[in-house]
């Protein structure tokens, strides 16, 4: 048999080494690439998450702005962002366009319904479907006139079914009062950022100086999806929760507040005047319970003409006029160099080179510093100063904080200055010429004649709280800055201003009230022109009064200006007496200060009832003449108001807190101090609208509360609901039990 002859074949052996070669490569890198993770020095999971991985964030909400009661001054709202649709692949249905496809027509309709949009602005950029580097947009969006859209026009558009217009939910910050304090509040806008995302930041007042407190940490959802954007099966999702803004509680009273911006608009209205401000202040605490000033802004719109975008309570310094008499005459006192019988001549006074006139020019003879004082007389303060010493003088201005600033938790606090290197300049210096101030540090110092010699710090922030937990981050509390005088000295000073309104000699006639006996003092200040010269005529001089009321304790000090006013054959006072009448008047009502005509009443002392059986207590406090509200089951009391040694006038409520379910009280004529103390204590839902006294609850009496469902309660108008009886008032005034 023949052997066959081997042969070797080249072909196949080649073939052998090159897959064979090529295999070996490729099984090398798949186990380095399995051993390692990465190709190319890059992480395929980091490639793959960001293929597949998506997120989408939760955005927070901004911290809310509450007066000091609750009530809501600035909070974000649901509103709309408008989106157009440009790319024709959106559209697979040609009867059914899913892109924008007639740019005209939809730019005609978005400016018809959204002013801020400009026709010809929207078609361009509706017509403009490429990114700059060539590669087609699929949507395009209008900045900041497309943001901020309401429900009711977004559902006008809706309605006139234009394709490839969307529109995607968003927040707005939203002022529900309108014109409310407006340089105070502020305002806050949508910002665009670079990485493409909206930030709404703070351009204004509050909103502008907590911007850091109020601005929220958006959160967000990550999740993974395949290459057709389908949500994975059992893929996890993982959620950082948004953390809202902390919320900013205010001493502002709404109610007070209100009555100001309405009074000031009628004023502003009337006369037309350059400029106003206002402010109104509690002068036990310090805490601002309204400002304003007019020109002013809704912020809503951020609309106005020939205003400051600053806040002038704050920021301005003026010539403060007559107002500053009431210091000079306070340092007169206090030094026992006062002699209100004491003769002096009126008309002018010459010290060296120069000459002051009071402001009728020739005075009215010899006259008492009394007299001088109600008249308003100038040639009276600077004879008085001869008597109290400049450098003393100078210092008392000093302890009452002119040429500091007060420190209010606001930015921007302008100084002011004393002038005092000349004897010309402390004398017009006593009636307000020359110097400068702030109107807060008009209210600062003025607290030290309401409060019986102590001066209190003015704020405007009470608390500021972590909207999710409910914590209190800061919390703001009377801060006392000083005796300037004594308290004698106080109480003679607010008696001498009560005179300016009641003698026949009295510059302040028209800020009589028909309830409340008001002590204060006019102002009529020049104002300096840039060339240091004054202003002259009626209708250039800056009006002003800085008064208080009830005289005997004094609840409510304010500060009003009116600059330039068209007047009327009127005196200058009459448009500020405008503002500050019906403000004092209703602030006074709305907060149960009982009216000065009214005949003493008997005060009843309670005590601590800590661990005491609130059915017992019932009884021998309606013995006493009080309205005892037990809240909860009954028991021992857990906690009360008002706390500690108090006297009350008869016919005030006293609360007993006990455990247990909480049975719902007759609301009716209860006050708003009473009803949000109820509310404090019981922690229940309420919802409370109006002013004054309470009208109708819509829950009825007796019910025991079971769930979380709101409770709503309406009020009356302080004018409708007003009782001057006071065995019948809802509420007492409190003080302190004597130690004797």
């Amino acid at each position: 048999m023949k052997k066959k002859r081997f042969r070797f074949q080249w072909g196949a052996f080649l073939l052998l080494i090159f897959y064979g070669g090529l295999f070996f490569v490729l099984f090398t890198r798949m186990v380095t690439i399995q051993a390692t993770g990465e190709v190319e020095g890059q992480e395929l999971a980091a490639r793959a998450a960001a293929k597949y991985g998506k997120e989408s964030v939760i955005t927070a909400n901004r911290g809310k702005i509450y007066d000091q009661s609750g009530q809501v001054i600035a909070e974000d709202t649901l509103s709309y962002r408008l989106v157009a649709i440009v790319n024709e692949a959106a559209t697979t249905d040609p009867k059914k366009p899913r892109h924008v496809v007639d740019a005209e027509k939809t730019a005609k309709v978005l400016a018809k319904y959204i002013p801020a949009m400009k026709e010809e602005e929207v078609v361009k950029k509706l017509n403009n479907r490429y990114r700059s580097d060539g590669k087609p947009l699929y949507q395009v969006e209008f900045g900041s006139a497309g943001r901020g859209i309401s429900h009711e026009v977004m559902s006008k558009i809706q309605k006139e079914k234009l394709p490839g217009i969307l529109f995607v939910s968003d927040l707005k910050r939203y002022y529900p009062n309108g014109v409310f304090a407006s340089h105070l509040i502020g305002y806050a806008l949508k910002k665009d950022n670079k990485d493409g995302t909206v930030t709404t930041k703070g351009e204004m007042g509050l909103e502008y100086t907590y911007d850091k407190e109020l601005t929220g940490v958006n959160g967000k959802v990550e999740y993974e999806t395949d290459a057709f954007r389908y949500l994975l099966p059992n893929s996890e999702k993982m959620i950082t929760p948004a953390k809202n803004g902390d919320d900013i509680y205010l001493t502002l009273d709404k109610t007070i507040q209100s009555f100001l911006e309405e009074a000031m608009t009628k004023v502003e209205q009337e006369y037309n005047p350059e400029s106003m401000t206002a402010v109104v202040a509690d002068p036990k605490t310090g805490k601002i319970l309204a400002m304003s000033q007019r020109p002013t802004f809704n912020p809503e719109t951020r609309e106005s003409q020939n205003m400051k975008w600053l806040n002038e309570v704050i920021e301005e310094t003026i010539e403060p006029g007559s107002t500053m008499k009431t210091f000079t005459l306070a340092s007169a006192i206090d030094t026992n160099t006062w002699a209100p019988n004491a003769p002096y001549q009126s008309g002018s006074y010459t010290i060296l080179d120069r000459t002051i006139r009071d402001h009728n020019q020739v005075g009215w003879g010899t006259i008492s510093y009394l007299e001088g004082f109600q008249r308003s007389s100038n040639t009276a303060m600077a004879n008085l100063l001869k008597l109290i010493g400049d450098e003393v003088f100078i210092e008392y201005l000093d302890r009452f904080g002119f040429g500091h600033k007060t420190g209010i938790d606001l930015p921007n606090e302008a100084t002011g200055t004393i002038l005092s290197k000349y004897p010309i300049q402390r004398v017009t210096t006593t009636y307000g010429q020359g110097s400068t101030v702030t109107p807060i540090q008009l209210i600062q110092a003025m607290t030290a004649i309401a409060n019986d010699g102590k001066m209190m710090q003015p704020y405007v922030i009470d608390r500021i709280v972590d909207s999710s937990t409910g914590k209190v981050i800061q919390n703001h509390e009377p801060v006392e800055k000083g005796q300037p005088i004594k308290a004698d000295t106080a109480k003679q000073v607010r008696e001498i201003l009560a005179s300016t309104l009641t003698s026949k000699y009295g510059t302040a006639k028209d800020f009589i009230l028909e309830d409340y006996e008001v002590a204060g003092k006019t102002g009529t200040a020049q104002i300096p022109r840039a060339d240091g010269s004054y202003s002259w005529g009626a209708n250039q001089f800056l009006y002003s009064f800085l008064g208080m009321a009830p005289v005997d304790d004094p609840q409510l000090i304010m500060y009003v200006s009116v600059k330039k006013p068209k007047l009327n054959n009127e005196l200058g006072s009459v448009p500020v007496s405008k503002v500050f009448n019906p403000v004092m008047l209703n602030s006074l009502k709305h907060l149960n200060i009982n009216p000065d005509d009214i005949q003493h009443v008997d005060k009843v002392g309670i005590q601590d009832y800590t661990g005491q059986s609130a059915e017992a207590l019932e009884v021998e406090l309606a013995n006493d003449g009080l309205q005892p509200i037990v809240v909860g089951d009954g028991g021992k009391v857990i906690d009360q108001y008002p706390k500690d040694t108090k006297k009350l006038v008869k016919g005030s409520f006293v609360f007993l807190k006990t455990d247990g379910d909480i049975t719902l009280p007759d609301f009716t004529n209860w006050s708003l101090r009473n009803l949000l103390v109820f509310k404090s204590m019981t922690g229940l839902e309420m919802e409370i609208f109006g002013e004054g006294f309470v009208a109708s609850q819509s829950v009825s009496a007796g019910t025991v509360i079971t769930d979380s469902s709101p409770i709503v309660v309406k009020l009356k108008t302080p004018a409708e609901s007003f009782v001057q009886d006071v065995e019948a008032a809802s509420e007492g005034e409190v003080e302190e039990v004597d130690d004797e």
